[in-house]
């Protein structure tokens, strides 16, 4: 008997919503391996049936056990391909497929990229944002107080932050970047990227919070938000010898929330620059 050589795994972006997006190259892909390894093979199969693929697919998605797992790199190992795919853009960018990858390739079985559509690029390339630097965080904690807890650690983060966000959380999210981000950061809201009810909103968190809540629709759908990343040149550039001096002497009396909220009012500067020009100030 001959050792039979082992198949390939393909990992294949398929479109965020406008089926012209997908590739040549990613059509000949799923017409011509042996499986597809779908997140949804209800939702892939309108994708099939509208290109005539009749390719077979089998499930493969974030709750699939280990032995459907193993049954893929069965599969693999005796010379069939598979091409995995998730619900829409690229697989495993906050979709299913991490395990897999990694365990065929620990088992030296070739993993070849198809790419194409990614809803966190396509939303970048838009945002007007700086794209030289930026960090993805996909999907944020459900529960508010472990996001705004999430969103602390991330106050002071240089590089654009990008996002993906439900419509059930969206405006609870953006709120929470406000309070804790500052409602003066600036930000980019892209919805229903390449869909027919494509939306891209711009401005601070603050005029941001006020367009989804005065028009509902723009909580609807799928979201990728951006947010300008922390300017540290300009930290506490706004806090005066006077202001200061202010500070200083209501934090005699004060808790540091309530003196900053005070000062806040008397000055009309930013509540959050001042609690956090107090902190530091303590720090030193």
């Amino acid at each position: 008997m001959t050792n039979q050589s082992p198949g390939e795994l393909y990992i294949v972006a398929t479109p965020i919503g406008n089926l012209e997006d997908i590739t040549q190259r990613a059509l000949n892909t799923l017409k011509n391996t042996d499986f597809i390894a779908a997140e949804d093979t209800r939702h892939s199969a309108k994708l099939l049936q509208y290109f005539n693929i009749t390719t077979p697919m089998i499930a493969y998605h974030e709750h699939s056990d280990i032995k459907r797992l193993q049954k893929i790199c069965q599969l693999l190992a005796e010379g069939r391909s598979v091409a995995l795919i998730s619900d829409a853009g690229t697989p495993l960018i906050s979709d299913p497929g991490f395990q897999l990858v990694k365990t065929v390739r620990e088992q030296g079985i070739n993993v070849v990229p198809i790419p194409g559509v990614c809803a966190m690029v396509a939303a970048l390339s838009v945002a007007g944002l700086p794209s030289d630097r930026f960090v993805f965080e996909g999907f944020m904690p459900a529960k508010k107080n472990a996001r705004c807890q999430y969103l602390q650690g991330l106050l002071r983060e240089e590089r654009t932050l990008i996002f993906y966000e439900s419509s059930h959380r969206i405006l609870a999210s953006i709120s929470d970047m406000r309070d804790i981000l500052g409602s003066d950061r600036g930000a980019v809201i892209a919805r229903e990227l390449t869909k027919t009810f494509e939306t891209v909103l711009e401005g601070d968190l603050q005029s941001l919070v006020d367009k989804l809540t005065a028009d509902s629709n723009q909580q609807r759908g799928e979201f990728v938000v951006m947010v300008g990343g922390y300017k540290k040149a300009d930290e506490f550039a706004s806090i005066t010898d006077s202001v200061s001096h202010m500070m200083t002497i209501l934090l005699e009396e004060l808790p540091i929330k309530k003196a900053a909220a005070m000062c806040a009012k008397l000055t009309g500067l930013n509540k959050r620059d001042l609690y956090q020009w107090a902190l530091e100030q303590k720090d030193k």
